[in-house]
């Protein structure tokens, strides 16, 4: 399964011919490419950027409040990783779930979902932005986000894993994925195992 979310990632993000040399880490994960930044809105307010978690592994997902069909499911098994991942979240691992409905999800409602799902504020920021910047990102990360004619928004659902140096590492896609194996991967980009 990680064969073909790296494929699909690297097909997703672009070749990454031309990035400088990095210097290998004990993960066994390939390096995909430079994380695009952006700077967006947490649920408590303040700005975010992806730049001020260098130093530590990231988790980012694309989610929306209101959705009743895989964004709870997608965030259940996040809240798992969170849990298992114990004093090494916030510390060393950081999750980052973006909204596709920047229109709707303003942060107090992220801040009412992310309670909702026992989200750790210390270490999980649930984020917004204008509908122009949420757009870019998604198309930078290589997620589809449309409204479909029911209101919801249909989007593809992926973690993108990032190593404390910035670099995307690997990419899960679905809501399938073992959380067991994503917690792993984080604390292996963390030096741990």
């Amino acid at each position: 399964m990680r064969a073909a979310a790296v494929l699909l990632a690297a097909t997703l993000v672009g070749s990454t011919t031309g990035l400088p040399d990095i210097a290998p880490d004990n993960s066994g994960l390939p390096v995909i490419g430079q994380a695009p930044d952006f700077v967006l809105l947490a649920q408590d307010g303040t700005q975010v950027t992806l730049g001020q978690f260098h130093g530590k592994a990231v988790a980012l997902d694309f989610i929306f409040a209101s959705c009743s069909s895989t964004c709870p499911i997608l965030t259940a098994k996040m809240a798992a990783v969170q849990d298992g991942l114990g004093s090494d979240f916030g510390s060393k691992v950081i999750f980052l779930s973006i909204t596709v409905d920047p229109e709707h999800d303003s942060p107090d409602v992220l801040r009412h979902y992310a309670e909702t799902f026992g989200a750790n504020p210390a270490g999980w920021k649930f984020l917004t932005g204008s509908p122009n910047a949420i757009e870019t990102i998604e198309r930078r990360y290589g997620v589809f986000a449309a409204q479909a004619p029911s209101g919801d928004v249909d989007h593809t659902n992926l973690i993108s894993v990032i190593d404390p140096r910035g670099m995307m590492r690997v990419q899960y896609l679905g809501v399938r994925f073992d959380p067991d194996e994503l917690r792993r991967d984080l604390l292996n980009l963390t030096g741990k195992s």
